[in-house]
């Protein structure tokens, strides 16, 4: 009797890796939009620079475009849970220092400068402008969710619903505000600038949500 032969070819990815997979092509493709525009970008080109298939791109992501999302979104968790932490009785302005910004802005992978440049092209690029208000959107939700833990409300409560729908529009503003002044004055570009960049971002948040407080507080 022959023995059954054992299960061949490469192992199932871990979520963990395709998570890797996803980022590491969203970084590319950031970097080519950056420095040749979106019109010029292929995915074949956003696969070479991360060593895959364009059809692996695409297994990822529906569009070039699209590419970018994780570097959109990757920080709502982490706002999210700052919001869980705000001590009642403290301006939600204390909670974004400059290490929060540079992860706002920064998203995990593009140096600040490259961060920025990202958010300017949202301006003139119809399909990044569109899946950077989607991620806002879907942002939204689990902000309500923070706050609605912290204050001890159930998640469809009106009041959390409002107050993260007016932190939200305030982040956006804020984060595009920063980007848009930093691509007309060249604020933050460069390695010895990236710390004052964060710096910057980080004030421009605090102003933004200063303007926001009555209604958040």
């Amino acid at each position: 009797m022959t023995a059954p032969s054992g299960r061949t070819g490469r192992p199932p990815l871990t979520e963990t890796r395709k998570a890797e997979i996803r980022l590491e092509i969203a970084r590319a493709a950031v970097e080519l939009f950056v420095a040749q525009g979106v019109a010029a970008t292929t995915g074949e080109q956003i696969g070479q620079a991360v060593g895959v298939s364009a059809r692996t791109v695409w297994r990822y992501f529906p569009s070039k475009e699209a590419c970018v999302r994780p570097l959109f979104s990757a920080g709502i968790d982490v706002i999210a849970a700052r919001l869980r932490e705000w001590r009642p009785g403290h301006p939600l302005s204390e909670l974004f220092d400059p290490a929060l910004a540079t992860g706002l802005l920064a998203a995990t992978g593009p140096d600040g400068a490259t961060g920025s440049a990202l958010v300017r092209l949202t301006r003139t690029e119809p399909g990044l402008r569109a899946i950077w208000l989607q991620t806002y959107d879907e942002a939204e939700p689990a902000f309500a969710r923070a706050l609605a833990d912290r204050a001890g409300l159930p998640p469809d409560d009106l009041r959390p619903m409002i107050q993260a729908a007016m932190l939200n529009a305030t982040l956006r503003a804020a984060v595009e505000r920063f980007a848009w002044g930093a691509g007309e004055s060249g604020s933050g570009a460069g390695t010895g600038e990236a710390s004052v960049g964060d710096a910057e971002v980080a004030e421009t948040l605090r102003a933004a949500l200063a303007i926001a407080a009555e209604g958040l507080s």
